[in-house]
């Protein structure tokens, strides 16, 4: 029997991305791929996948048929467990057939992406595996009952190992963004407004646009604009002054007005914002934007260190082993 990845549940919004079909905006066409694509490339480097499941806060239970594969975990702090016993938010592992492996949400982050060592036996379409599910692009959204064939499956080390990346250790909160390309449609004062205020992420957020809540920011001279491409990050500002940041299923092009555009290295961690949370907005330069993306980069490149797990230890495996080296009386 070949190897599979067995998908026992799935809730909304759970799918496969690889890093997204570039180079197609000009007609139509979405690039989707990750949402954070730093835990992406974490997860996906450690286990030597060419694609990772993406899981929403609605979580989903995994299990392996045929052979034991090696599963890479990175993304937000969910609730990761092998069989019932807690693993790290990011971890490597072996997952043998009739273990069960379960992501819920946990304390904090919106995302968290599994990669399976070896490929996934999908077919591409237009060139990439990554799910755009509003053009019905990609795979479908995983469901319950979903089998995934999986190709040149990659050894799987012998226990969990917890994966050492610190950079995803990130201040959520403050995000960092290029102003404009349309700031002439907005006044000084709204600008001020827009980088001084509390934003909160609202209810009606997906993988096409955060929207975000906070003041109204008004137009100087109108909220329509000839369309133009947009990017993953831009800030758009509809007729109704709530900002729209666009993400990782955004449309290639659009007619509202944007002040800002957060930068690169900053996306990930804009992404793991759950609706209700809030953030501010800090404006840097070009050069700086540059910088911090360089160095974005430059500590994924280092790759990302393992350890192995030393699992807190159960009543259970106390009462296994011999604790009690000798005896003495208090009398001697």
């Amino acid at each position: 029997m070949s190897a599979r990845l067995l998908v026992d549940a799935a809730g909304p919004g759970v799918t496969i991305q690889d890093e997204g079909r570039f180079g197609l905006s000009r007609y139509g066409v979405t690039p989707a791929g990750p949402m954070d694509l730093g835990a992406y490339l974490v997860a996906t480097q450690a286990a030597g996948a060419d694609s990772a499941i993406e899981v929403s806060l609605g979580g989903a239970a995994l299990r392996a048929e045929g052979a034991t594969l090696c599963v890479a975990i990175a993304g937000g702090d969910f609730d990761i467990r092998l069989d019932g016993t807690r693993l790290p938010s990011a971890c490597l592992l072996p997952l043998a057939p009739g273990s069960r492996l379960t992501l819920r949400a946990g304390p904090s982050g919106a995302w968290c992406y599994v990669a399976v060592g070896g490929m996934l036996g999908l077919a591409p379409t237009l060139g990439s595996l990554a799910t755009h599910a509003r053009s019905d692009l990609g795979p479908k959204p995983l469901a319950a009952g979903d089998a995934l064939p999986i190709t040149d499956a990659a050894a799987a080390p012998p226990g969990p190992q917890v994966l050492i990346a610190p950079w995803l250790a990130r201040d959520n909160a403050l995000i960092r963004v290029l102003l404009g390309p349309q700031t002439d449609y907005f006044a000084q004062a709204e600008i001020e407004r827009f980088l001084s205020a509390r934003w909160r992420i609202g209810a009606l957020s997906d993988r096409m646009a955060y929207r975000l809540e906070g003041p109204a920011i008004r137009h100087a001279r109108g909220h329509d604009i000839v369309s133009d491409g947009v990017a993953m990050g831009a800030i758009q500002i509809p007729g109704d002054g709530a900002p729209l940041a666009l993400m990782a299923d955004r449309q290639p092009t659009g007619g509202y007005p944007k002040i800002a555009t957060v930068v690169g290295a900053d996306l990930g961690g804009l992404a793991q914002l759950r609706p209700g949370e809030h953030l501010f907005f800090r404006a840097v330069s070009w050069d700086e934007a540059v910088a911090a993306r360089r160095a974005h980069f430059a500590a994924i490149e280092a790759g990302v260190g393992r350890e192995p797990l030393h699992a807190e230890p159960t009543t259970e495996s106390l009462l296994a082993e011999n604790l009690v080296g000798g005896v003495v009386s208090a009398k001697d």
